[in-house]
């Protein structure tokens, strides 16, 4: 029965080690709080531009608001969601007649993303249903603390527990309060009643043509930033322009991606050792995750309402088929045809080398890390006030040396209690941002890249000897590569969804909605051949070209070579045997080899052999000489073709 314990084994084994379902398992909760105003209401000036603006600001906030909604329904189907409308002319909240909270209108209170929510978002977005009713700003404007209330009672009613719960502000007025301080007073102390909370408040700011949205009306007190941050990414808030070139749903959904996703963190408070007497605390973070579609469940259709079934599992006796209860099972590890078992204590012990910590036990050049030197993800860390005050400060030294010597760090790390240790390379990141909106998509800071030990590596294949090439089909391809850079010659993982997963949700959402279902899915990893052709077609036909040279030059070496080679063999005496005709390589019984055969059919000049010159040329080579002129001479550039 033993056998049956090995697999369930390693899975404990790794129960001790931190886990991707330990870091998805904390919950978000998200709101948008979308102005409706006037200005916001207000279509974009009229433009020839193809990329311009179509929609005003709300329509292009909703619209935002829309793609997240499917976007999170894909990739974080547990989390909630909300959508506040304020400044409008109507108030809603719930089914309450009192109306607490009044110009604010929620459109979608927060939970999980239904399909009647996302069906009816897609209606006002796309059809304009129910938006004279909506979409009505307000005479008398709105006082910012009754949205921050109602943020407030909906995050605590709601999600009294998520690991995260964030609102996200788009308005286009940097002082909605024109400047009357008690106003401005009640809002910062509700926006300071969010943050006690743990709620984070986002500002995305739209400007129009030359206009500036000042901050510091209002705003620089509702909005509070992480020092830590603020450290290493000095700088106010980036804005949204509405009516250039670059729409504003696209700076909007490019911002919000950016934030959409919560600073979860991997590991908190970590112990960074960097010399003997010197920690500094840093916090982890999985930037990079693997997403892959929603598992389906079994659901039990015979009640009232649909319910998802929950499986058990227990184990059973081979000998007796008797359930084996959990105390009857004990812990081993197979030693050949043995089994050693530990007890609890005694499997803690083996697993003890100390407690969580990243200790910096030497530094390299960047140059000595080797590209295949990965053996798992890496890990984002940045620096945390909690455990150490000042651990930004030295944390930010650390990576401007890092980065300024072109050296990298060596650690001992153990993520968590029993967990295993591992060697890490510590190495220094600058920002990496889209070229058009400025939004980073990979931070700067330290990573944290897993290198192999002693007993991960194994041996490569054996040398295979590799056919250079020449430099003129370099030259060629150089300049192929040359025109099908990618823009600024990086990657960007944010334009290039996983096709097969958003084809699976498409499908999905198309059912649940009763929408007719999509015949092909949009591919952005697809090949643009047009492009490709108009910027290098005539590059690669010239590498083509000059390929086919390159290797009419090699087949003509190796056949000479092979020549020479055969010349030599024949120079030998031998026993006499029987010849073989098809393969037979050497001078024939008209003195002409295949060297100088090759040599006529690159010529052309074989039709201006006789019949009787052919005839004994075919004969050698195992080829039936008869018939006319023509047949002799295709006969023989048949052969000349397949084996020469």
């Amino acid at each position: 029965m033993a056998n049956r314990y090995e697999k369930r084994e390693e899975e404990e084994e790794e129960e001790d080690e931190i886990g991707e379902q330990d870091y998805k398992a904390q919950k978000d909760a998200l709101i948008f709080a979308i102005d409706v105003s006037k200005s916001m209401l207000q279509p974009p000036p009229e433009s020839n531009d193809k990329k311009a603006d179509k929609d005003p600001p709300v329509y292009a906030a909703l619209k935002c608001a829309y793609q997240v909604m499917q976007q999170r329904i894909i990739s974080n189907p547990k989390d909630m969601m909300g959508i506040i409308l304020f400044g409008t002319e109507k108030t809603k909240y719930r089914d309450d007649q009192n109306l607490p909270y009044p110009h604010c209108y929620v459109y979608t209170d927060l939970d999980i993303p239904t399909a009647e929510d996302v069906k009816s978002l897609k209606g006002l977005v796309e059809e304009g249903e129910d938006a004279d009713e909506i979409l009505v700003p307000s005479a008398e404007g709105i006082q910012v603390s009754n949205l921050l209330f109602l943020a407030n009672n909906l995050f605590t009613t709601k999600a009294p527990n998520f690991g995260s719960r964030r609102l996200f502000i788009i308005t286009d007025n940097d002082d909605p309060h024109d400047g009357d301080k008690q106003l401005k007073e009640n809002a910062s102390c509700r926006a300071k009643d969010l943050y006690d909370l743990g709620v984070n408040i986002e500002l995305f700011a739209i400007t129009r043509e030359d206009e500036e949205f000042d901050f510091s009306k209002f705003y620089d007190d509702i909005i509070y930033r992480d020092p830590a941050v603020e450290e290493a990414h000095p700088g106010k808030a980036s804005t949204s322009k509405s009516g250039n070139g670059l729409t504003l749903l696209n700076s909007l959904v490019s911002k919000v991606n950016s934030k959409q996703t919560p600073k979860r963190a991997y590991f908190s408070n970590m112990p960074f050792e960097i010399g003997p007497g010197l920690q500094i605390s840093v916090k982890g973070y999985n930037i990079i995750q693997a997403q892959t579609p929603a598992r389906s469940c079994y659901v039990w259709l015979d009640g009232e309402k649909a319910q998802i079934a929950v499986g058990e599992t227990a184990h059973v006796a081979e000998d007796s088929a008797r359930t084996v209860q959990t105390g009857e099972v004990k812990k081993a590890y197979k030693f050949g045809d043995d089994y050693v078992y530990f007890s609890e204590d005694e499997q803690k012990s083996i697993k003890q080398f100390g407690g969580p910590i990243i200790r910096i036990i030497g530094f390299k050049d960047r140059s000595q890390l080797e590209f295949w030197a990965s053996i798992n993800k890496s890990i984002f860390i940045f620096p945390s006030e909690e455990g150490y005050v000042g651990s930004s400060r030295v944390f930010t030294a650390l990576w401007q040396k890092l980065l300024k010597s072109k050296k990298i760090g060596i650690a001992w790390h153990i993520a968590r209690t029993n967990g295993s240790p591992r060697l890490v390379a510590i190495l220094p990141s600058r920002a990496q941002s889209d070229h058009k909106t400025g939004v980073d998509y990979i931070p700067a800071g330290l990573w944290l890249y897993p290198i192999p030990f002693a007993d991960d590596l194994r041996d490569g294949p054996d040398q295979v000897k590799l056919i250079r090439t020449t430099d003129q089909l370099t030259d060629c391809m150089n300049k192929i590569i040359g025109n099908l850079q990618l823009p600024t010659a990086t990657y960007n993982p944010s334009k290039y969804p996983n096709p097969a997963l958003q084809w699976h949700y498409k499908i999905l959402q198309a059912l649940a909605l009763e929408e007719e279902v999509p015949e092909t899915p949009n591919d952005a990893t697809l090949p643009k051949y047009k492009a490709i052709h108009n910027r290098c077609g005539a590059y690669i036909q010239e590498w083509s070209q000059t390929a086919d040279d390159v290797m009419s030059r090699v087949r003509d070496a190796q056949s000479i070579k092979r020549e020479l080679e055969n010349d030599d063999e024949d120079s030998v005496p031998k026993p006499a045997k029987k010849a073989k005709t098809a393969t037979k390589a050497g001078p024939s019984s008209t003195g002409m080899n295949n060297a100088e055969l090759k040599k006529r059919y690159n010529d052309g000049t074989l039709s201006k052999m006789t019949v009787a010159e052919l005839k004994p040329i075919l004969g050698d080579r195992g080829m039936d000489p008869k018939g006319l002129k023509k047949t002799l001479v295709e006969r023989l550039e048949g052969w000349v073709e397949e084996n020469l």
